[in-house]
């Protein structure tokens, strides 16, 4: 935790929980996301195994205008995968990584904070190394079936996005 992961009271920045009882509320929430979502921002994905961290990326890029016709799978061997969309997307699984000396060699430090919406499955142990400002989904089974997700917000950036989530869905009812 740093200066920026603080308010103007000293206080942590409130985080958020919801719980996406199906795989449409999943969806429906990856289209907030994506709303709230401009080039430069970032979003790491937290979740043990089968937690739906691919499920929920798809579901932003999807909202970020990747088409149907372009798979949005784990890039678990090839650790990015670039993505068309109406800003360019980027996926990454750091899940392989073994530290933080390799994010500049896979090109991913300098696309956070560009051009592009950066997505990272399994990034919050790189919070640091990518630049401290994001917003961390946490997601983890639900009691009853579906998932419960946790959004952290970390810096300014992080804060905003959770702003602008919430303002999103307030809007959509």
């Amino acid at each position: 935790m740093g200066p920026d992961d603080v308010d103007s009271t000293g206080a942590m920045p409130a985080s958020d929980e919801r719980e996406l009882s199906t795989r449409r509320d999943t969806r429906r929430f990856g289209r907030a996301l994506a709303k709230a979502l401009r080039p430069g921002d970032l979003l790491l994905f937290e979740g043990g195994l089968g937690a739906g961290k691919t499920f929920l990326a798809r579901a932003v890029a999807r909202g970020l205008g990747v088409p149907a016709s372009v798979a949005v799978t784990s890039p678990t061997f090839a650790l990015v995968h670039e993505l068309p969309g109406r800003v360019p997307v980027v996926h990454a699984d750091l899940y392989r990584l073994p530290d933080g000396r390799a994010l500049e060699e896979i090109g991913l430090r300098e696309r956070v904070g560009g051009d592009a919406v950066v997505l990272v499955e399994w990034g919050e142990r790189f919070l640091n190394g990518l630049g401290r400002q994001a917003l961390v989904l946490r997601l983890d089974f639900a009691p009853r079936g579906g998932r419960i997700v946790h959004s952290i917000p970390h810096g300014v950036m992080g804060r905003r996005l959770l702003a602008t989530l919430r303002a999103c869905e307030d809007s959509s009812g």
